[in-house]
């Protein structure tokens, strides 16, 4: 049957095809087409059909074989680096490099890595070229590789060798490389990365003894906490701070200062500390030094929070269109901060203004005019949470692919398109995604294989973060004292304070239907936490009314959500209480302006209708699902894995044990799922959860005590 010249056929060109298992490793089988473009049979060379080949074409296609590593054993794995085919699976070096220290030290891989040194040559004799120094079995072409790999894991990853005092790991490389490439790059950019280390530990051992002002990143502007001497109080909050206040300087300088701070923090974030295995320690015993990267950004986040507040409610004196004029600048620094496509500050600008005790200064935004109010919505629908943030992620694809304007004297086609600097991201959807990931995959496979498609999956979310980080270079800001000297210096009440100021300034009682109105959904979560703020209220001591309460404290996390603009409350606050979750901060909802809180956590996707099949259990299908305690934590929730196997008392254990409740009794707690519409369905002692269980709703849980169950303590503190 004769085919049309020239028609290309509609197939996929990568196609999987099973797998394959060697030497107690698996691998992903697929096939790959490629298309092959041949002259017909009828056109000779020198024939007249020759003259339109391109008429007288036909497409072939060849078909290849692609293996890729899925699970296998450490050894197996390290083999792979050096001996693998990086033509067929480009991606392996990368994504082990990237993700190792999930499941395995640097030293530990180095260790299997790198070959023993050399023996000493006798006097006068050569080294034969047909073999690498310290190993008669390993040929020249393994030894290449092997410097290669470490070529790569230097430039990418240099902060894997950071070892103090010692730097061992560095070392070792540092001798592989003087006798197995001596000459080459790797072994100088080897040599310089140690000295530069060894010169950051004289630097920070002279700064420790002789303390500099402050400069700006690492460590982002210096936030005082809550608990601080050094932070203000209701009383202080006010003009009596000698200096410009933050706000005296143009949305320009604010917005691209904030910028400047947030690439410098974001360029420095290390790929490893995003993975969902070591974020999610980051509030466990011990763990203060976890992540520091990461906790950098999140510190630098809750400043811009706190700088917000504090200009908002420092000074308690002003009226009500004197205060409009704050919000409204903080609404035209937040759209700066779009059009520099800076979404971390946007973000936390945005969260400031939702928060409770901003957000219920009715009369304030009774006087911003309409023009900043839609501004405020068009903003803040851009972290819509509907549909697993897809606004936020849709815009943010959309920025990476933007193309910068041409020079005008630039002829096109000759250099490629000129991309705009960033955009800097809001990093805490990538640790979402990171964190869900990790527990929705198990780490080890049947046999003791290690999973490395799970590493695979994260890779692709780390050379995501990766290259962003990359397109951040390309910024153009100069930091300017004054001004990161005012934010510094800006007044940072905490969440008590917060509240207290705002109740002050507009009484509960008042009311004033002006408060930015935007349609949103409300995650069950948030309206369960509303719910039961509002039921215990007439509680006698500790209660969430009471401003002094720990559950009724006011802060912004880094990692909350805040979705979409506030919407107004239903009803009328009752005296001496807080409003009702009007926006996406409920009372109850933990915002710390500290990174080493337990309390920061991330807000994890909404996978209402996304099954995941069991590894090792055919015909299993599981789902990730949040639980969270109904205790003086608020929503704090943890993610487990629930499979179709899953029993009630075997769900309630697990989520204990992830909440570090001690002596985990789970015949002492119920389980509830969280429904639209601030309902609940109880899940019956011994049903199956996974059928049990409202699939059209989020996998929202909630943890109660029995009546007349014994009292438990979580291990960390909230």
């Amino acid at each position: 049957m004769d085919r049309t010249a020239g028609k290309e056929l509609a197939l996929a060109p990568l196609q999987d095809w099973g797998e394959e298992t060697e030497d107690g490793a698996v691998y992903s089988v697929s096939l790959r087409r490629q298309l092959s473009q041949r002259l017909s049979p009828r056109a000779g060379p020198g024939g007249s059909q020759a003259s339109n080949p391109a008429a007288d074409a036909f497409l072939h296609y060849r078909t290849s074989k692609v293996r890729a590593l899925r699970a296998a054993r450490l050894e197996r794995l390290v083999q792979e680096l050096v001996s693998g085919d990086r033509e067929q699976d480009p991606g392996f070096v990368p994504a082990f490099l990237a993700t190792h220290r999930a499941f395995v030290s640097t030293a530990r891989v180095l260790g299997l890595l790198l070959p023993p040194p050399p023996p000493p040559l006798p006097p006068g004799s050569e080294l034969p070229r047909s073999r690498v120094p310290g190993s008669s079995l390993r040929p020249p072409t393994l030894a290449r590789a092997v410097v290669s790999v470490l070529g790569s894991w230097l430039r990418d990853h240099p902060q894997d060798f950071r070892d103090p005092p010692a730097h061992s790991d560095l070392g070792s490389v540092c001798t592989f490389l003087g006798w197995a490439a001596p000459a080459g790059p790797e072994a100088q950019e080897a040599e310089k990365l140690l000295g530069d280390f060894l010169e950051e530990a004289e630097q920070k051992q002279e700064e420790e003894e002789e303390p500099e002002a402050w400069t700006g990143p690492p460590g982002a502007v210096h936030t005082p906490r809550p608990d601080s001497p050094d932070n203000c109080s209701e009383e202080e909050a006010g003009p009596g701070r000698e200096g410009p206040d933050l706000l005296d300087f143009s949305v320009d300088e604010v917005a691209e200062q904030l910028t400047l701070l947030d690439v410098e923090l974001f360029s420095r974030v290390r790929s490893c500390e995003c993975l969902g295995s070591v974020w999610s320690q980051r509030d466990r015993p011990g763990a203060a030094s976890t992540a520091p990267t990461v906790r950098a950004t999140v510190t630098q986040f809750n400043m811009v929070i706190g700088c917000v507040l504090g200009s908002v409610l420092g000074e308690q004196g002003l009226a009500a269109p004197q205060r409009a004029q704050r919000l409204e600048k903080w609404i035209r620094v937040a759209q700066r901060c779009r059009e520099l496509r800076n979404f971390s500050s946007l973000r936390a600008i945005l969260s400031a203004l939702q928060s409770n005790p901003i957000y219920r200064l009715k009369r304030s935004w009774g006087a911003v005019s309409r023009e900043r109010l839609s501004t405020f919505r068009k903003l803040s629908q851009i972290f819509s949470d509907e549909n697993n943030h897809l606004s936020s992620r849709e815009i943010l694809s959309q920025e990476e692919t933007t193309e910068g304007p041409q020079e005008e004297d630039t002829l096109p086609g000759n250099l490629p398109p000129k991309l705009p600097p960033g955009p800097v991201p809001y990093l805490g959807t990538f640790l979402t995604d990171l964190v869900m990931l990790d527990t929705a995959l198990p780490d080890m496979l049947e046999g003791d294989l290690i999973n490395f498609e799970k590493r695979r999956k994260e890779w692709e979310i780390l050379a995501h973060i990766q290259q962003l980080q990359k397109r951040c270079g390309s910024y153009c800001l100069s930091p300017r004292a004054p001004v990161l000297a005012a934010l510094r210096a800006q007044c940072q009440l905490s969440e008590e304070q917060s509240y207290r100021v705002s109740r002050v300034i507009e009484p509960p009682a008042a009311s004033c239907p002006s408060s930015p109105h935007v349609r949103r959904r409300i995650s069950p979560t948030k309206r369960l936490s509303a719910k039961l703020s509002r039921e215990r209220r007439s509680s006698p001591a500790g209660s969430p009314g009471d401003p002094s309460s720990p559950t009724s404290r006011l802060c912004v996390s880094y990692s909350l959500s805040p979705g979409s603009p506030p919407s107004s409350p239903r009803t009328r606050d009752p005296p001496g209480s807080p409003p009702a979750s009007p926006g996406p901060q409920g009372p109850n909802t933990k915002l710390p302006l500290s990174p080493d809180l337990p309390a920061l956590r991330l807000l994890a996707l909404p996978l209402s209708s996304s099954h995941i099949s069991v590894p090792g259990q055919p015909g299993s299908e599981a789902r990730v699902i949040r639980v969270s305690i109904d205790n003086d934590h608020g929503n704090l929730y943890r993610s487990i894995l629930l499979t179709s196997q899953d029993k009630a008392p075997s769900v309630v254990q697990r989520a204990l044990e992830k909440h570090n409740v001690a002596q985990p009794w789970a015949r002492d707690y119920q389980l509830f799922q969280v429904l639209p519409g601030d309902r609940e369905l109880l899940i019956p002692d011994n049903a199956n959860v996974f059928y049990a269980m409202s699939p059209a709703a989020p996998g929202d849980f909630v943890l109660r005590r029995k009546e007349g169950a014994r009292p438990t303590t979580t291990v960390s503190s909230a």
